[in-house]
């Protein structure tokens, strides 16, 4: 059994104790032009970008019609997913059970609910962000993969919403309960998928949920576990998984599990939240009481694996940045939005504040930003000055869930609501 900081640990005869969950990785310019659904964290290649039929050229509520809406949820973080014919969400209710259910995508009725107890609270100074279902879930084919908050990983037939299976990571590696509860999206690469549970980063076999290796182990609870999602990258040459924890971002090699390189980021009480993005080869991150990084990243044989680019002092926060044409677009923790040249590190332009979230799509050089506040604005991503092309109002409660966007539809979960809305023709 390898125990060392670079070797992964190895597991076998797990069994039952294990969650498969299947999806299909692009590059932005691979996205088809058709809907691809949205399946998981971030959308169809996990960066933020989709395809599918061009935006329209401006954005007013008029522009914007209902599909339906079902209200009088319980509240949730967890982005909603859109295949063909279904919108799946998840919710806490009563502080005692989460739920995850399916909805007609045509018509809103409900095709089935599923449930499990395992709510948890929260630490005092984090209560205002609320107690309740935080990891956004993955769909493959015929099965939906959902993170409860105690550390606990689901498997549902699509078709029905029959648990198949669940894995308690708290039992299978003796760790610790998370203390700000399951937060981390899974994985998957070929036959495996990666997940951040456990007080580590792990590896399991999809078909038969068999943990194969566990790496990157922290201390758990109140200090550890993951805030940020792994993205799948390749940079010289070499492809990789990117891996940010509390208080570093490692790359590790998907086949043994060893670390090729890491390197610590600062951030206030472990504030690593949003998921890793690249350019050209390089790492960008920013971070809660840290500022923002650009990590260029040599071979595996290179004395130095890791360098540090430059260092911003701007600092993000929950909101994962879009990449557009060799820049940055980061909502900042004090509500402002930046663009930043990743180049030289320098701010383009910052903006007014905003509300204190988004969440962020993109197509060619247009945004999509919900704002937690529920204002959706269309933003023109140049480094030229902030461009708001439009903006409607999709809800009138906090929308702190991803937003998802597919075809002409987009679907927004507010603390109480899915809205299911259509571009107007």
């Amino acid at each position: 059994m390898l125990t060392t900081t670079n070797s992964p640990r190895l597991f076998h005869g797990a069994g039952r104790l294990g969650l498969v969950v299947v999806v299909a990785f692009a590059t932005a310019a691979a996205i088809a032009e058709e809907p691809a659904g949205w399946l998981q964290w971030r959308g169809p290649s996990r960066d933020g970008f989709v395809g599918g039929p061009a935006w329209p050229d401006s954005l007013a509520t008029e522009q914007l019609e209902q599909v339906w809406q079902v209200a009088d949820l319980g509240p949730s973080y967890s982005g909603p997913l859109l295949t063909e014919s279904l919108v799946l969400i998840t919710e806490t209710r009563d502080e005692a059970t989460e739920h995850v259910m399916a909805y007609d995508r045509a018509t809103g009725e409900k095709r089935w609910e599923a449930s499990w107890e395992g709510a948890m609270t929260v630490p005092f100074f984090a209560a205002s962000n609320g107690s309740w279902i935080r990891a956004t879930p993955c769909v493959d084919e015929d099965r939906l993969y959902v993170g409860g908050m105690r550390d606990v990983l689901v498997c549902f037939a699509l078709a029905d919403g029959s648990e198949l299976w669940r894995v308690d990571f708290t039992q299978a590696f003796d760790s610790p309960l998370p203390a700000f509860g399951f937060v981390s999206s899974p994985l998957v690469r070929g036959d495996h998928v990666f997940v951040q549970a456990g007080s580590g980063f792990v590896k399991l076999d999809k078909k038969t949920g068999e943990i194969v290796w566990r790496v990157l182990d922290d201390a758990g609870g109140m200090n550890g576990s993951a805030f940020s999602s792994p993205f799948i990258a390749t940079l010289n040459g070499v492809e990789q998984i990117l891996v940010q924890t509390r208080e570093e971002l490692a790359g590790v090699n998907p086949e043994d599990g060893t670390v090729l390189w890491k390197t610590p980021v600062e951030a206030f009480r472990g504030m690593n939240i949003v998921t890793p993005t690249v350019i050209d080869g390089r790492v960008f991150t920013t971070t809660y009481g840290g500022g923002s990084f650009l990590f260029s990243v040599a071979s595996g044989e290179a004395e130095k694996p890791v360098d540090l680019v430059w260092r911003n002092k701007v600092q993000g926060y929950m909101s994962t940045p879009i990449i557009i044409d060799g820049h940055a677009y980061v909502h900042l923790r004090n509500q402002r939005f930046a663009c930043l040249d990743l180049t030289t590190g320098e701010e383009a332009w910052i903006t007014k504040p905003f509300g204190r979230y988004w969440s962020m799509v993109a197509q060619g050089d247009r945004m999509l930003a919900l704002d937690e506040t529920g204002d959706l604005r269309l933003i023109k991503a140049t480094p030229e000055g902030f461009t708001l092309i439009g903006e409607a109002k999709v809800s009138d409660l906090e929308s702190w869930a991803h937003l998802a966007i597919d075809g002409n539809q987009i679907a927004i979960r507010d603390l109480d609501r899915i809205t299911l809305w259509r571009w107007k023709e």
